[in-house]
């Protein structure tokens, strides 16, 4: 039996706004996993002066919901300083889409997750984090889950490619149990840093292949 979906999520399926990705954006993140279903990227430029989101892109690999929320969620947060941008509830998208089924009422969240998470790098990368947390060993374990493993679709960490993290003096140093020459090394490489490097007190992150 088909889901009820609203006419506001099916013309935002068919039609999403703001599809794609930014070139150099000034902040990005991922949220979810295609192993699990369903996975939003978000890329934001910002005003450095106004702090508001003068353009953001999403990426979606999912189902109709999926989609919807992430289309919805970047026509709520365009135009908006990247503080308002983070007020915006789960409920503000499922409301701006006519209501979700309640099973898919998770793609709403994982969508303002990524939104969220999109503001917060872009706080990291520009110094306006007011609480600073130490970067420990844990709070690593917490950021590499959300770099994926491409071979699988599920995280670095879940897939047991981490096989060491240290952190001292500003230098943050993770092993993983992967070729230097496989085909996704460079790429995980890079995503394990733009992960990292904003952290306030990190200086210098070093990824080293030990399979």
């Amino acid at each position: 039996m088909p889901l009820p979906y609203s006419e506001i999520v099916m013309e935002h399926f068919r039609n999403p706004r703001n599809v794609g990705r930014i070139e150099d954006p000034d902040a990005k993140a991922v949220e979810g996993s295609p192993s699990c279903g369903d996975m939003v990227a978000v890329y934001l430029m910002v005003d450095e002066e106004s702090q508001r989101i003068t353009d953001i892109k999403f990426e979606s690999y999912g189902c109709a919901s999926n989609i919807a929320t992430g289309s919805i969620i970047t026509e709520l947060a365009k135009g908006k300083t990247i503080g308002e941008a983070k007020t915006i509830t789960w409920k503000d998208a499922a409301d701006a889409l006519g209501g979700l089924p309640p099973i898919k009422t998770h793609c709403s969240v994982l969508a303002v997750d990524g939104l969220r998470a999109a503001v917060e790098n872009y706080e990291e990368r520009h110094g306006l984090v007011k609480e600073r947390e130490a970067t420990t060993v844990e709070v690593i374990k917490k950021r590499l889950k959300h770099v994926m493993n491409p071979v699988v679709g599920l995280d670095v960490v879940r897939t047991n490619l981490v096989k060491g993290i240290e952190v001292s003096d500003g230098t943050v140093r993770v092993e993983l149990d992967l070729r230097e020459d496989h085909q996704f090394a460079a790429s995980m490489s890079e995503e394990i840093r733009e992960k990292l490097e904003p952290r306030w007190d990190v200086q210098h992150v070093e990824v080293v292949f030990v399979g």
